[in-house]
């Protein structure tokens, strides 16, 4: 299970990297209106963008155009965070069209992950401030003062919709949370601030989930359901249920653990209905553990309750569990393939299921006809032990 985990996430990794290099554009190949030149570019990672310079290091200033793509009615942002390398706390340049059909840009602060975005100063000096658009792509031309005297920066970049004359809250998927990285103006050199470490963490994340709650689970509620049936399988069923079940949840715990950990280091980003059934999971998959512990003995009276309760509880955890790790495909919005891979485990898991559903109707029925012809010639049967559904 270790080495299939680990090629798992190596694929993931492997995938996001593949997403990331495959849409990256050569920038170099741009050209800008009024014959402007800049000797430095990056292509950047997200949101179709690119940022081109020129360094001055008599006086540390840069000037430099931000060029990304840009929908028929929103905005787009860049700029540099002088004490961090989020969004919060950014001093950025932000474009987009007015009221009145002008492309405009002006300089604002992101104090919050819910700015007004209205024009202010910034901490650093800023000059020749304009904003072009044609086909679909945006551009930003400015002169600035690099902060600190330095030449690295955090630069940060976004792009969102523009809502009654102003710019509007941005997406959260994987591509805009994703957009911030160092910037060397001197030279050119730019590496992810923490976005490839925390892609690989929403990646774990997501690996663990699945193979946890999303396969574990409804495999070891099969074998509950099904394989007891089968009187050579006991008492290897419930070993093999509870096997299942209790490494499924001990994944799940360290999924669940990650969960947490990202939904910290995302302060202002939430996902309400992901983070909200995900605790409920692990609260509900816990309980189930303990129940073990409290599992009364076959003949006692409470058994009855007991069966009801652990069989409610856990086909409860299942259904929760495929539909978070849906919620979760949508947050993190990986290629294609790998939900549709998801799918397709479901799709077996629920034809094995049905298989098994055929093949043991007809043992339990005949089992339960032969118990009751049993008691009525003064035969002691347990109700439903060995013979019974889940």
């Amino acid at each position: 299970m270790a080495s299939y985990l680990k090629t798992l996430i190596f694929f993931c990794l492997a995938t996001s990297v593949f997403i990331s290099t495959s849409t990256a554009q050569t920038c170099t190949s741009y050209t800008f209106s009024q014959n402007r030149l800049f000797s430095s570019c990056n292509s950047l990672p997200q949101l179709g963008a690119s940022i081109h310079w020129s360094y001055s290091p008599n006086n540390g200033s840069v000037h430099i155009a931000y060029r990304a793509s840009i929908s028929s009615n929103g905005w787009v942002a860049w700029g540099i965070n002088p004490t961090s390398s989020m969004m919060q706390g950014a001093q950025v340049l932000v474009a987009f069209q007015a009221p009145n059909g002008t492309f405009i840009a002006y300089p604002t602060q992101l104090t919050n992950y819910t700015p007004p975005m209205v024009p202010e100063s910034l901490s650093f000096a800023v000059s020749g401030v304009s904003a072009e658009q044609a086909n679909g792509v945006a551009t930003i031309f400015a002169t600035i003062a690099v902060p600190g005297n330095g030449t690295t920066v955090n630069q940060v970049w976004q792009a969102g919709p523009v809502s009654s004359g102003k710019p509007g809250a941005h997406s959260l998927a994987t591509a805009n949370t994703n957009s911030h990285s160092s910037l060397n103006f001197l030279t050119g050199a730019s590496v992810s601030s923490g976005g490839n470490s925390r892609l690989r963490r929403k990646n774990t994340h997501g690996v663990l989930n699945a193979i946890s709650w999303g396969t574990l689970m409804p495999i070891g509620a099969i074998i509950a359901r099904y394989v007891k049936v089968f009187p050579s399988a006991h008492p290897a069923w419930f070993y093999l249920h509870v096997a299942c079940q209790c490494s499924g949840y001990i994944v799940g715990v360290a999924g669940w653990g990650t969960g947490l950990k990202l939904g910290s280091e995302s302060a202002g980003i939430e996902y309400h209905s992901h983070r909200n059934i995900g605790i409920t999971l692990f609260c509900l998959a816990t309980l189930q553990v303990f129940a073990l512990l409290l599992r009364p003995n076959k003949d006692n009276k409470y058994r009855l309750y007991w069966n009801i309760y652990h069989h409610s509880v856990g086909y409860t955890v299942i259904i929760l569990s495929v539909v978070n790790i849906f919620k979760g495909f949508d947050i993190l919005d990986p290629e294609k393939k790998w939900k549709h891979a998801y799918i397709g485990i479901i799709i077996a898991l629920g034809a094995v299921a049905l298989i098994l559903e055929a093949i043991t109707w007809p043992i339990v029925i005949k089992r339960r006809r032969s118990g009751e012809e049993k008691s009525h010639h003064g035969v002691n049967v347990t109700n439903g032990y060995g013979g019974g559904r889940a």
